[in-house]
């Protein structure tokens, strides 16, 4: 039988990189069945023969603080750094999509907002977990080459990457929605413009309701008018008629005068 202090040492370490692929790989277990099994292994299991297929047994169980400090360590942070980063691309990809419909439309909430940030905000905390239990260099147990980088610094390199890209994406974003909102200004410009000069059209075609009745109130003036000149008219024609009858009377006084003469001699 093989006997180990603790877990925490390197070669407990490298016997729980062994267990977690003999349960991962060889049993074909779920991630969620292994995590559970592997912190309980960290955590207070002694005999490891169920495990794995070697008798092992465990002298000083590691108890619950340091047991899940190890197992985020050992096998969260080194097995599912990936997956745990990916879900914090997704969160953040989902923020800045309800952001960006958010700045056009009024379709999106301020509760859809504000769960989108809490969501990222508490897949960023635990990505923070994750990453302050980055095990120590000295307890990897696999050949380096010098001076390469481990993946953990390749990870935060690349969500430091990804970080300012997100900030130029935002940057960017913020300048495209004050260009439109200068092109729905300017639009706004032009339809008042457009509806200035459709109502002077309209006016032009047809006369606003003073123009109207002024013209009617014209119309009436003429006629009124044509009737006095037509009834002065006929009022001249009597007179000139009169004057003719006056005259051809007097005209016809004079020669019967002239003959009354005559007629005396």
């Amino acid at each position: 039988m093989q006997q180990i202090e603790t877990l925490a040492s390197l070669e407990g370490r490298a016997l729980l990189k062994e267990i977690y692929r003999e349960l991962r790989f060889d049993r074909q277990l779920g991630a969620l069945s292994t995590l559970g099994q592997m912190w309980r292994i960290c955590v207070h299991e002694r005999e490891l023969n169920r495990y794995i297929r070697r008798d092992i047994t465990v002298l000083h169980p590691l108890g619950f603080l340091s047991g899940t400090s190890l197992w985020m360590q050992e096998i969260v942070n080194r097995y599912y750094f990936s997956s745990i980063n990916s879900f914090v691309y997704f969160g953040a990809a989902i923020l800045l999509t309800v952001i960006g419909v958010r700045r056009f439309t009024n379709e999106i909430s301020d509760t859809v907002v504000i769960f989108s940030i809490g969501l990222e905000a508490l897949l960023l905390i635990f990505m923070f977990l994750v990453m302050l239990f980055t095990p120590p260099e000295d307890s990897d147990l696999e050949i380096t080459v010098p001076g390469a980088e481990s993946e953990a610094e390749q990870l935060v390199r690349e969500v430091g990457e990804i970080s300012r890209d997100y900030a130029d994406i935002s940057v960017k974003l913020e300048k495209v929605g004050d260009t439109l909102e200068e092109l729905v200004e300017k639009q706004h410009e032009m339809i008042a413009s457009i509806r200035d000069v459709a109502q002077s059209l309209s006016m032009a075609v047809a006369p606003n309701p003073q123009l109207l009745e002024t013209m009617k109130l014209t119309n009436d003036s003429l006629k009124i008018f044509t009737e006095n000149l037509q009834q002065f008219s006929k009022a001249a024609a009597e007179l000139q008629r009169e004057e003719v009858e006056l005259a051809v009377r007097r005209e016809l006084e004079k020669i019967i005068s002239f003959k009354t003469q005559l007629n005396g001699k």
